[in-house]
C-alpha cells in the first residue's frame, strides 16, 4: 500500500527529527503517564518490544518493571508464519541481535510465556489513529497476535503520530489506549480515561 508506504515515511522523519534531548524528555514524560496508569499497576506480567533506533526507548521500562517484581516477556518473531512468540527475560544477556537487528529473546535460556498470561501488551507503532489503528513496520505481525489476545494493549507515542486516518484492512486490530506526552487515551472514546 502506497499511501501506509508514504506515513509510515513522513512519521519516521518527524521522529528522527528530535534531537537527543527532545527525545529524552518526551520519554520521561511517556513513562511518567504509563507507570501511573491502572494498566501498569494492576500488570504483573508484561509484553513488551525490544526498541531501536528511533523508537521510544524501552529499556527503562523494562527496567523499572524487573525493580518492581514484574515479570517481562518479549517477542521472537517466526517468520514463516509471521507469528510472535513471547519470551520471558529476567536480564539483557538473554537476549540477541536476530533478523534485521532486531534484538529477540535467546530461546534456550529463556521460557516460552503463553499470550493470555501476559496482562498487558504494549505494541509498537508508527503512526495511529485516535481509534487505536496503526501503521507498525509492515509484517502484520502484531495485527496477528492481538486478533484473539484478550488483556488491555497500549502503545506509546508523540501526539504528532497520531494522524488523522490510515488505510484500514480487514486483519487490523486496535490498540486501546494511547499514551501521549499529553496523557492517556481511550481509543473506545475520545474521552481521556484515567
Amino acid at each position: 500500500m502506497i499511501e501506509k508506504e508514504k506515513i509510515r515515511n513522513e512519521v519516521i522523519l518527524m521522529l528522527q527529527s528530535f534531537s537527543e534531548t527532545e527525545k529524552k524528555s518526551i520519554e520521561q514524560t511517556l513513562y511518567t503517564n504509563l507507570f501511573a496508569s491502572k494498566f501498569w499497576k494492576k500488570a504483573n506480567l508484561i509484553g513488551i518490544t525490544l526498541s531501536k533506533g528511533f523508537e521510544w526507548s524501552t529499556m527503562p521500562i523494562i527496567k523499572r518493571a524487573w525493580q518492581e517484581g514484574k515479570k517481562v516477556s518479549v517477542p521472537r518473531s517466526i517468520h514463516a508464519s509471521r507469528e510472535l512468540h513471547f519470551y520471558q527475560i529476567e536480564q539483557f544477556s538473554q537476549v540477541k541481535v536476530g533478523y534485521f537487528d532486531i534484538r529477540e529473546p535467546i530461546v534456550e535460556q529463556t521460557k516460552q510465556i503463553r499470550k493470555d498470561h501476559i496482562e498487558l501488551m504494549l505494541v509498537p507503532g508508527i503512526a495511529f489513529t485516535e481509534k487505536g489503528y496503526r501503521i507498525g513496520f509492515g509484517g502484520g505481525y502484531y495485527d496477528r497476535f492481538l486478533m484473539d489476545y484478550p488483556n488491555p494493549t497500549l502503545s506509546l507515542l508523540h501526539s504528532d503520530q497520531i494522524v488523522t486516518t490510515i488505510p484500514v484492512e480487514t486483519h487490523d486490530v486496535p490498540v486501546n489506549y494511547l499514551i501521549t506526552e499529553r496523557g492517556i487515551f481511550s481509543t473506545v472514546s475520545t474521552e481521556q480515561s484515567k
